[in-house]
């Protein structure tokens, strides 16, 4: 298994905050999972694991990301499967596995 990590401070004035909520900003799901997929083609490997139209298999949210979060993102390759977790310091904020390119 090979693992990767990058880390993201997300912007307080991120443009998916805007109406999302008003008065309890909360980043979409569709922009962190943008950001895990950015992280895994900064890497020509796992870019090639998961191909040139790159799907989600799984993914489960877990808890709020807020304006200015510092996230961890770890990539986890192995033989069958590229798993991400989006961590703020201790705490799982999500989790889930890319379909491999090729995969039946």
């Amino acid at each position: 298994m090979t693992t990767h990590s990058s880390a993201w401070q997300v912007a307080p004035d991120h443009p998916a905050f805007a109406g999302h909520f008003p008065g309890q900003p909360l980043l979409p799901g569709v922009a962190l999972l943008s950001q895990v997929l950015e992280a895994a083609l900064a890497h020509p490997e796992l870019a090639a694991l998961i191909g040139p139209a790159p799907r989600i298999g799984a993914a489960k949210f877990l808890a709020p990301v807020r304006p200015g979060a510092a996230l961890v993102i770890r990539l986890t390759e192995s033989a069958h499967s590229l798993r991400f977790e989006v961590r703020e310091g201790e705490r799982l904020a999500a989790s889930g596995q890319f379909e491999l390119a090729g995969a039946p």
